[in-house]
């Protein structure tokens, strides 16, 4: 066995609290979720988190939580089984399940249902928002670093990407908004501009005034905006969660909402694009086979999240917080080096490690050295080399070893 092998040992051998993994809690939520499977259990899970790397690696990548489904979530699909309800999705209850939501967590009335489509999940459902307003050749603006499917997707539908960049900050700068949006509508073309909020990797939660500015530079050139809001329920406490669709000149946008990376339902396919009331006319000529998407068991899980997880939910964002102030206490004991930007919400933390030397790809060097799996920072575009993104949304433990190893791999 190898020393890191050994450390693991130690670190894990002790039971699960709470639930074993065949296990649902039949009402409430109690406990911290991310603490509930040990780590052979997790082990044991077949997603793309616990499978692409060997057995030895920490897995801290890719946006799965370590987390048992909630209650609410998994009667309603041992439900549907138990009844054979594996069909094909109908209705507007995910809409109704948002708009409900919405109005008790966010005080926004937005999600009108009438204004709604249900559709794959919200990448997908945000080009088909993009294929509305533009058309090939035209751009659709960024602000990396940023989810790097934002390239790939865009690109793969012919259209042009327009980079905004981020400040150093991880915010929104409008100089750079306005320069991209000045470029991308050169001359009289249609342009978007696909807006993340929370923003996925840097952790950035807009603020009332940053989104305004973006609707009045949006609206002074031309730009449709397109909010991809799925981490909304993911807001940490000291931050706000601000809709898009819910600031001054924001009428013609669209934004995408999901269930998915809050209750960590991403093989469950569903999501809901909302057009706000100067968008409507738009939204109506979306093909009608674009709501072939979403699976019927997508749309079941997502809408009992929605109306009966909110107790998980409250659980999570709990341990989540603890965990970002366990990654700054952590890093800055063991890894001073490491510019840690507090995020404001997701479960995603994005590290300047700039300052060691590693080049830039610092994650495929703690992954050869550390056995520990991170996002490398290069495929999110400008301003990602030399960082990484880290998941924290794991038990304590695996966060404090997963450090203790990247320490350890630049011999601290």
């Amino acid at each position: 066995m190898s020393d890191d092998c050994e450390s693991e040992a130690r670190v894990f051998d002790v039971p699960a609290s709470g639930a074993p993994a065949s296990g649902v809690p039949a009402s409430g939520e109690e406990g911290n979720p991310l603490r509930r499977l040990s780590l052979d259990e997790l082990r044991r899970r077949t997603s793309a988190k616990w499978r692409a790397y060997p057995p030895d690696v920490l897995p801290l990548w890719v946006a799965e939580m370590d987390a048992m489904p909630a209650g609410a979530v998994a009667r309603a699909l041992t439900g549907a089984l138990a009844l054979g309800d594996t069909g094909y999705p109908t209705g507007s209850g995910y809409a109704e399940a948002l708009d409900s939501f919405a109005r008790k967590r966010w005080g926004w009335d937005g999600v009108v249902p009438e204004r709604t489509a249900t559709v794959a999940d919200v990448m997908r459902g945000s080009v088909e928002m993009l294929k509305l307003v533009t058309g090939p050749g035209d751009a659709v603006v960024v602000s990396p670093p940023v989810y790097p499917p934002f390239y790939g997707f865009v690109e793969h539908e012919d259209r042009r990407v327009v980079e905004a960049p981020l400040g150093e900050d991880g915010r929104l700068r409008t100089s750079a908004l306005e320069a991209a949006f000045r470029r991308a509508a050169a001359g009289g073309r249609r342009a978007a501009y696909l807006l993340c909020n929370p923003h996925n990797p840097t952790g950035a939660v807009h603020t009332r005034a940053e989104l305004t500015a973006v609707a009045e530079l949006a609206n002074a050139y031309g730009i449709r905006v397109v909010a991809d809001e799925i981490h909304a329920p993911l807001v940490l406490p000291g931050a706000e969660y601000v809709p898009y669709l819910s600031v001054p000149g924001a009428e013609n946008a669209f934004c995408l909402l999901s269930a998915s990376k809050a209750w960590n339902l991403a093989g469950l396919k569903a999501a809901v694009a909302v057009a706000g009331p100067a968008a409507a006319d738009d939204l109506a000529r979306l093909p009608r086979i674009v709501s072939h998407g979403p699976s019927h068991f997508g749309v079941v899980a997502h809408t009992a999240a929605l109306r009966g997880g909110g107790d998980w939910l409250d659980a999570v964002l709990t341990a989540l917080d603890e965990n970002r102030r366990l990654l700054g206490e952590l890093l800055e004991r063991h890894l001073p080096e490491i510019r840690y930007l507090r995020p404001e919400g997701t479960y995603l933390a994005w590290l300047d490690c700039r300052a060691l030397g590693l080049g830039d790809d610092p994650a495929a060097f703690f992954l050869e050295r550390g056995r520990v799996a991170l996002s490398g920072g290069l495929p999110f575009g400008t301003g990602g080399a030399g960082h990484l993104r880290l998941n924290f949304a794991a038990s304590p433990e695996v966060l404090t070893e997963a450090v203790r190893r990247m320490a350890a791999a630049v011999g601290r």
